[in-house]
């Protein structure tokens, strides 16, 4: 079990972040506001760096990426009074509750943080 929710995980990540990045080349960073760079210091930078990282150590990296998701929802409200339409936000973070879940599933350790 702990083997099929790493590499969904994995894959997922790749996943995320190659649309990220596709978006982010498509698109262009010409059109992020400054109003909206602290937004983009979350998501999707600061997921994609959780997810990269998770692959090394995936509690901390889980929590990196569910914190920048949680941290960018509370940013987006605190300006715009709404929060973030649509499930793409959360699609893309998945992979970092499933880091979590992997973490969960291994045997308990000295180096509680990996």
């Amino acid at each position: 079990m702990k083997t099929v929710v790493c590499w969904v995980a994995r894959l997922w990540s790749i996943a995320s972040i190659g649309v990220v990045l596709l978006f982010i080349f498509g698109e262009g960073m010409h059109r992020i506001r400054p109003s909206e760079w602290l937004l983009f210091l979350f998501f999707p930078a600061g997921i994609s760096v959780g997810m990269i990282l998770a692959w090394w150590k995936n509690r901390l990296g889980g929590v990196i990426t569910v914190t920048s998701l949680i941290a960018f929802y509370a940013i987006h409200f605190a300006i715009a009074r709404t929060f973030p339409h649509g499930w793409a936000f959360l699609v893309f973070s998945l992979p970092g509750f499933l880091f979590l879940v992997e973490w969960r599933l291994e045997k308990p350790r000295a180096d509680d943080w990996r």
